[in-house]
């Protein structure tokens, strides 16, 4: 009888199991339930707000998509005219790579184009130990640069990355940190417009500082051709991480990032440009800009001890408020036709006079479902003062002096 009663709640809860996973498909745009990356993300490239995942905070290796964070480094703390030396340890690195010999000089400008271009490996270490002086150093301020951020499930130990493992756990990021720090890139860097003029390059020439040596990079990014207002991107491939993919379009006013992780192995890999096509034409068919408009703010409170505007004690006092959005309000956000932003005002019932202009008497944030978007303080708009006996005997003597 037991074995009878414990099959049938592990039935039960199978077919929960398949209830909520039904659930979750239908929740699923059709033209994305068969995308090949275990996991991905297409992220507002100005806001940082996800709008798809798919296992986007899942921890897994991102093979030469980190080459985007190593190019924005350099671009942010090094002179595109200084010369890198080739250590041995540079010289080393395994396919896929430049060739550079030990001694040898390049600018650091020259191989950035490398870097991100061709995908060198030998380049990404050069660069690194220039411009920090080791790669462990290196790897230190691009896990620091992640934290400022905000990609907390990202950890960097190599500058071109290959697989790796040190202290701090192994060479990793998500989807989602890895869409935001190329948002980051394309938008928000000031070194974003020398990085978009690297990665839109389709060819490149140069030679060691010497001249004695030259080269020819091709760009590899093939999605820059695929669709109108594509950006920028890096690849990626290593056997533990398979094929990724990092991009970024903008459509007219609107900028989409998309980021794959693990999407297919050998003999796929042109998984991850059907992800990528699929990702970024359901933003653009989907989502558009919409700017949240501060509201008209809550109506007056009562100032406990307060003199009232006209000066009669007798009175109650009330104080305006007003919606603080002085720090910069009204952001702009892609939302699907079917999104609605809403608000929600929290205010005191009353405040204690005295009390001056822009005393913060509650807030008000600004939701999509229950995500929330911006906040913003709800303050006095004017002062109020206290009323006091004199205010009394004054009224008074108005009133009945002869």
């Amino acid at each position: 009888m037991k074995k009878m009663i414990w099959r049938f709640f592990l039935c039960l809860s199978g077919l929960f199991a398949l209830w909520g996973s039904a659930g979750a498909a239908q929740e699923t745009p059709r033209q994305l339930q068969d995308l090949y990356a275990r996991s991905a993300v297409l992220m507002d490239g100005r806001s940082g707000r996800i709008l798809f995942g798919k296992n986007e905070r899942e921890v897994l290796p991102m093979a030469s998509t980190t080459k985007i964070m190593t190019c924005i480094l350099a671009l942010e703390s090094g002179n595109l005219r200084e010369l890198a030396t080739a250590s041995a340890n540079a010289a080393a690195q395994p396919e896929v790579r430049l060739g550079v010999r030990e001694g040898e000089n390049y600018y650091l400008e020259d191989l950035l184009y490398a870097l991100m271009l061709e995908s060198f490996n030998d380049s990404a270490v050069m660069i690194a130990e220039h411009i920090a002086g080791s790669t462990e150093a290196f790897a230190a301020r691009m896990n620091q640069k992640a934290q400022e951020l905000g990609c907390s499930d990202t950890h960097f130990v190599t500058p071109n990355g290959l697989d790796a493992e040190d202290a701090g756990g192994a060479h990793s990021t998500t989807a989602a940190d890895l869409a935001r720090i190329m948002a980051y890139c394309v938008a928000e860097s000031p070194a974003r417009e020398e990085f978009l003029r690297i990665t839109q390059t389709r060819s490149y020439s140069f030679t060691s500082a010497d001249g004695t040596r030259s080269f020819s990079c091709q760009n590899h990014n093939a999605f820059l051709d695929m669709m109108e207002g594509a950006l920028s991107g890096k690849t990626g491939f290593t056997s533990a991480a398979g094929y990724c993919y990092v991009g970024a379009l903008q459509n007219n006013d609107r900028l989409f990032v998309v980021a794959l992780l693990a999407c297919g192995w050998p003999y796929n890999r042109t998984y991850k440009w059907s992800d990528t096509k699929a990702l970024m034409t359901y933003g653009i068919e989907n989502y558009e800009n919409r700017q949240i408009k501060c509201g008209e703010a809550p109506g007056p409170i009562r100032a406990e001890g307060g003199l009232a505007k006209d000066k009669d004690p007798w009175k109650t006092a009330y104080v305006p408020l007003a919606i603080d959005a002085s720090g910069g309000g009204g952001g702009t956000y892609l939302l699907r036709k079917d999104e609605t932003i809403t608000s929600r005002t929290t205010v005191r019932k009353s405040l204690t006079a005295p009390a001056p202009k822009g005393t913060v008497v509650g807030k008000v944030g600004y939701y999509l479902g229950e995500e929330l978007l911006e906040e913003y303080p709800v303050v006095t708009a004017q002062s109020v003062e206290a009323r006091y006996l004199e205010h009394w005997l004054g009224w008074v003597w108005d009133r009945f002096r002869l």
